[in-house]
C-alpha cells in the first residue's frame, strides 16, 4: 500500500482536482485506490453535492455519492468558507489535531489499496486546527507528499515557499504539480512552471493544464 499526502501551496490551487487525477491514472492502469479528506469547509448540505470536493473524489474513485461514502471520505464536514478551526468554532465544534488523527490514522492502518491519497485543506502553513496547520498533520501521519501549486500572480513564490518548509521539516516530496490558472491576467503558464522547477532542486515539477490531466500518469 502507498499512501500519499495532497498538500496545497496556497487556498485553491487545485488540490482536489489533482488528487482526482491521479486517483483516475492510478484506476487506469488497473491499480486499486482509495482517498481520504478528512475535513472540509464550505460545504452546504442543501445545495448538490457531487461538485463538492467529496463528491468529485468519489466520482474518481468510480463511486456514487451516498451519505455513508461520504461519511467514510468526509467526516469532519462544516458549512462556513473559512479555515477547518474557524469554520468549525461557529458551530459549536473544538476542532483539534487529535480530531484529524483519529480519522487519519484508521483509514491507514486498515487500508488495502494500492493508492491511498490523503487530502489536506488550505496550504501548507494554513490553520487545520485549532492546535495545528497542514504541516502539524502532515508529519504526524509521515507520508510523503504532492504539492499542488498555482500560475496566478505570486504563485512561484508560495510554491517555493511551500516546497522549502516540507523539505526543511524532513518530509519526502514526491512532486510539484502546478495547476494553469483559469485567470486571464495570470502570468504565462509555460514560464511559471520552468520558474518554479529551476528553483525545486531535484524535486519533479509537472505542468498541469487545467483541461489535460495526462501529466498524473508521470507520478504513479
Amino acid at each position: 500500500m502507498r499512501a500519499v499526502f495532497i498538500a496545497g501551496a496556497h487556498t485553491d490551487v487545485g488540490k482536489t482536482w489533482a488528487a482526482s487525477a491521479l486517483l483516475k491514472a492510478a484506476r487506469a492502469r488497473g491499480l486499486t485506490v482509495a482517498a481520504l479528506k478528512p475535513v472540509v469547509t464550505g460545504y452546504l448540505p442543501s445545495v448538490a453535492t457531487d461538485t463538492s470536493d467529496p463528491g468529485r473524489l468519489l466520482a474518481a474513485l468510480g463511486r456514487d455519492l451516498t451519505a455513508e461514502a461520504l461519511e467514510a471520505m468526509s467526516p469532519l464536514r462544516f458549512e462556513a468558507a473559512l479555515s477547518p478551526p474557524m469554520a468549525a468554532r461557529l458551530e459549536g465544534v473544538t476542532l483539534t489535531l487529535d480530531d484529524l488523527l483519529a480519522v487519519c490514522r484508521p483509514v491507514l492502518a486498515a487500508q488495502t489499496a494500492d493508492l491511498l491519497l490523503v487530502e489536506g485543506a488550505g496550504g501548507v502553513m494554513s490553520p487545520l486546527a485549532e492546535d495545528a496547520t497542514g504541516l502539524d498533520l502532515q508529519l504526524a501521519l509521515g507520508l510523503p507528499t504532492v504539492l499542488v501549486g498555482g500560475s496566478y500572480l505570486g504563485g512561484v513564490s508560495h510554491t517555493l515557499t511551500a516546497l522549502e518548509v516540507l523539505r526543511a521539516r524532513g518530509l519526502a516530496v514526491l512532486g510539484v504539480v502546478v495547476s494553469q490558472s483559469a485567470d486571464p491576467g495570470a502570468p504565462d503558464f509555460p514560464q511559471t512552471v520552468a520558474a518554479i522547477a529551476r528553483f525545486a532542486g531535484d524535486v519533479p515539477v509537472l505542468a498541469a493544464p487545467r483541461d489535460d490531466e495526462s501529466w498524473a500518469s508521470a507520478l504513479l
